[in-house]
């Protein structure tokens, strides 16, 4: 972003601690030096994160959701006839989903569940 900025000669001021970036050489430095400490912060945040989550595992700790804790009451639940009547009247599943205000992927699946 702040490469594309240079490009179009527009000026871009830090607030904090009041660095100016234009299109002059200083400028690019500056942008060069900010971007490469971000990507090296990234770097660490990620090898720490890796780090901690192999130590928790050589600890024994189970990551991740418990299996089967999938929540048996869905957006959809107690609206099962209002579904089925629309369906009835041949409404489409994308006309359902905007009265019910959910996505129509979501219809989908209920509609599958349903079925099973």
């Amino acid at each position: 972003m702040l490469n594309e900025c240079m490009n179009r000669d527009i000026q871009v001021w830090t607030i904090k601690d009041n660095y100016r970036l234009g299109s002059d050489i200083n400028s690019k430095v500056l942008a060069f030096a900010f971007g490469l400490s971000a990507e090296i912060e990234r770097n660490l945040i990620s090898q720490r994160t890796k780090e901690a989550l192999a130590r928790k595992r050589a600890e024994g700790v189970i990551l991740g959701r418990p299996k089967g804790s999938k929540s048996k009451i869905k957006k959809l639940s107690g609206k099962e006839s209002k579904i089925k009547s629309l369906l009835d009247k041949r409404t489409s599943k994308s006309a359902i989903a905007r009265i019910l205000g959910v996505h129509r992927f979501t219809i989908t699946n209920f509609i599958k569940e349903m079925e099973k």
